[in-house]
């Protein structure tokens, strides 16, 4: 079985943690252990990541340097610092992934540009964190400083950039023909590099902008056939009035239900729309769980199953 799995930046540095690569090697070596399970339980695994927290940090040490090293530096624009997240990631995942399998299963990273439109109302409305956690005065010294748009992100806050749908993978065929030689391949790193076609049409051009990861996962599970699609997060189930009382579980809903439910555009909403997009479009299941469960996940025995099998909503 084909698997693509989307894995969460804040999966690989945990939020509130100090931002070292000790740490970020720590929470790439859990990953890779569970991520390792789905390659031995016989699959073909494809796996995305992330990079919020990464590209936020390249991001302040890039500012740091043009204000206090060499002022006349221009601090790099995003789609370089997603680029530089891409290669970062993906060595250590390769890395660790090695070292929990054997040594003629072949690994590669592939670095991904994903195309967005330049039209698309994101640009207008940021909703994608970056970066790590602040108070909130913290948060809105920053802005004052340094113009950005900060938001709520649980009981902390943090940046917001414009996250624009993806509308196509560049890379596509190079990571085809990895996977069909029985490559673990690790690609669209956070939702891939955003580019853009200029007003010629014929160049294509960075953009200053984050692509959500899930939504270009749900891309790339489409176009390289996957037999099934797992959002690893850090909860076990998506909730319905999640942090009340009223909590509840949802264990498999058809996507027509699921939209109705309404999730927060900046946390679970896009990980649904992408999981609702991706069953809606091949018939086949997407599942949003926490990455300790993905054996149970991959077996269907964990996790939120978003499926068209049936209509309505199965709840724990």
């Amino acid at each position: 079985m084909r698997v693509v799995v989307a894995l969460g930046g804040n999966a690989l540095q945990r939020r509130g943690e100090p931002m070292t690569a000790e740490n970020q090697r720590n929470n790439v070596k859990i990953a890779a252990r569970q991520l390792a399970a789905v390659t031995r339980l016989g699959h073909n695994l494809v796996m995305c990541h992330g990079n919020g927290p990464q590209v936020g940090l390249l991001g302040l040490q890039n500012d740091a340097y043009s204000r206090h090293v060499d002022a006349k530096v221009t601090p790099y624009p995003l789609d370089v610092l997603g680029a530089q997240t891409e290669g970062m990631i993906g060595y250590m995942v390769e890395q660790e992934m090695g070292n929990e399998l054997p040594f003629e299963v072949p690994m590669a990273t592939i670095l991904t540009q994903t195309e967005v439109d330049a039209n698309d109302p994101a640009f207008k409305n940021p909703t994608k964190f970056v970066g790590p956690v602040y108070s909130k005065e913290e948060a809105e010294k920053l802005a004052a400083e340094k113009g950005w748009t900060v938001k709520a992100d649980g009981d902390y806050y943090r940046r917001v950039v414009p996250s624009p749908k993806p509308k196509r993978i560049f890379e596509m065929r190079p990571i085809k023909w990895l996977i069909e030689k029985g490559v673990v391949v690790i690609a669209a790193g956070g939702g891939g590099i955003p580019t853009m076609y200029d007003e010629s049409g014929k160049r294509l051009v960075g953009v200053e902008a984050v692509i959500d990861k899930d939504l270009a996962s749900s891309l790339l599970a489409r176009e390289v056939g996957a037999d099934y699609f797992v959002i690893a997060t850090d909860v076990s189930t998506v909730f319905v009035d999640w942090g009340t009382p009223n909590a509840r579980a949802i264990k498999q809903a058809h996507p027509d239900e699921m939209e109705k439910l309404g999730f927060a555009a900046g946390s679970m909403g896009p990980k649904v729309e992408a999981a609702c997009e991706f069953a809606r479009l091949t018939g086949k299941r997407a599942v949003i769980g926490a990455l300790e469960d993905i054996e149970k996940i991959v077996k269907g025995e964990a996790g939120t199953i978003v499926s068209t099998e049936k209509p309505g909503i199965e709840w724990y």
